[in-house]
């Protein structure tokens, strides 16, 4: 039981970063330039070389919901996973390794491009994550 809460845990960490992410990108100016109205005016102008059918401001609220999206869908995937199919997810390899490089992954980008708060997320959710599993091996 103690397993199952702790990878709970740090998928319910991750799927509320997700979740609130993808809040502050559509219902927030907190993506925007800070203190820099010009530049934002100039990234809905400017196109990327890959193709003028976008703007450097759309692909970067692209970028943004879709990175969102896929921090939520690891997060409610894995929960579910947790919560409804504990065995298959302790007992599985893969997945298990996968879980884990995802979320060290996540932390090595938060660590090297992010900033303090989504770094502290990452690592309380990966260390929980990563305790799920120590503890599910230690009862085996």
């Amino acid at each position: 039981m103690l397993a199952r809460n702790l990878i709970l845990a740090g998928s319910g960490i991750i799927l509320a970063m997700g979740l609130l992410h993808l809040a502050y990108t559509f219902l927030t100016d907190k993506f925007s330039p800070h203190g820099d109205a010009a530049l934002e005016a100039r990234l809905k102008q400017v196109s990327p070389n890959i193709s003028r059918d976008t703007t450097m401001w759309k692909a970067w609220v692209g970028f943004n919901a879709s990175h969102s999206l896929g921090v939520i869908c690891f997060g409610a995937v894995y929960g579910y996973l947790d919560l409804y199919h504990t065995a298959l997810l302790l007992q599985d390899r893969f997945l298990a390794v996968f879980g884990g490089l995802f979320l060290l992954c996540y932390l090595i980008l938060a660590r090297r491009y992010w900033f303090s708060v989504p770094l502290a997320g990452i690592l309380l959710a990966l260390l929980l994550y990563l305790g799920g599993f120590t503890v599910a091996l230690t009862q085996m």
